[in-house]
């Protein structure tokens, strides 16, 4: 797997969430803050206002995209100046906040695709803490065409579901997560980071390796070898891995290595001798004192425990 797929897979717990929600104005909803998630809003139809806790309000037209990745709270309004409604449910026992409670007796001046995911701050990937609370995708003809072909299929499967519409709308949401990423690190913004994984992404030698640690990580990587899939000699991709990743790039290896490591524990009843192997190492006794160092508990205990102890979090810069 590549980069961004990992991503998405070691971090999403749990079952996405979406609806497709009919507004009558004057209509105003708060979206509370709900720790461990991320969020999304999509106009379908008509136009909307965002309205965050801080900063001034942003107007939002059809095929806008915003999304929220660390779960910070805001307000969806027909009008700046529209009165919000406070949720009417907790947040957490709704899932992600989605609340389509709007009435609809008279025409409906705006149709929203809102959505969610559960993550797992003890497994999130260090590139997640990079993106800014917020990532507004305005829509523009040509742009992000994907994501928008994405939004479509969720919409209509969401407003007529058919027969495995379960699995279609899970698939779909997984797919409008990565588009969305791609969307924010291929574009203006993320092309003119400074610095760090915006950067490291963009960088075709440094992501090259990263590529190659992410698509075999029971590799024995040697820093020559990674530096040479980067076109770069050892001492100069060493400084440049480490400025733009935050570690050097053996040290990544090995959190990435014990990262797939856990996922593989909680998704199969594999031996931990076979996944020992499959992430690198040649016994299970230096894979076992390898990730207890990471995790602080044995990888037994962790399996038993229901992977629910938190993780060290060894890549936070």
């Amino acid at each position: 797997m590549d980069v961004l797929s990992d991503v998405i897979a070691l971090m999403r717990t749990g079952s996405p969430r979406s609806a497709r929600v009919e507004w009558q104005a004057p209509w105003g909803q708060r979206f509370p803050s709900v720790p461990g998630s991320a969020g999304f809003q999509v106009v379908l139809r008509g136009s909307s206002w965002l309205i965050p806790p801080d900063g001034e309000p942003v107007a939002l037209s059809v095929g806008d995209v915003v999304f929220f990745p660390h779960g910070h709270g805001y307000a969806m309004a027909d009008s700046p100046s529209t009165p919000v409604a406070e949720p009417d449910c907790d947040p957490l026992d709704d899932g992600l906040g989605l609340f389509a409670s709007a009435s609809i007796d008279g025409p409906v001046s705006a149709v929203l695709l809102c959505g969610g995911y559960r993550l797992d701050p003890g497994r999130a990937h260090p590139i997640l803490r990079e993106l800014p609370d917020m990532i507004h995708l305005p829509a523009r003809l040509g742009l992000h065409t994907e994501l928008r072909a994405a939004v479509e299929a969720l919409g209509a499967e969401i407003q007529r579901p058919r027969l495995g519409a379960d699995t279609v709308v899970s698939s779909l949401l997984d797919l409008l997560l990565l588009y969305l990423l791609r969307a924010w690190f291929e574009g203006e913004h993320g092309q003119c980071s400074t610095g760090g994984w915006a950067q490291a992404l963009a960088d075709p030698g440094i992501s090259a390796a990263l590529d190659a640690i992410h698509r075999d990580p029971a590799h024995p990587w040697t820093v020559e070898e990674l530096g040479a899939r980067a076109g770069l000699s050892r001492a100069a991709f060493s400084r440049r891995f480490g400025a733009l990743v935050g570690r050097p790039p053996l040290t990544y290896l090995t959190w990435w290595r014990l990262a797939t490591a856990a996922r593989l524990m909680r998704e199969s009843d594999a031996p931990l001798g076979q996944i020992a192997a499959k992430v690198g190492y040649t016994s299970e006794f230096a894979f076992a004192n390898a990730f207890k160092r990471e995790y602080d508990v044995a990888p037994g205990r962790y399996r038993r425990e229901g992977c629910s102890l938190p993780a060290k979090e060894l890549l936070k810069t």
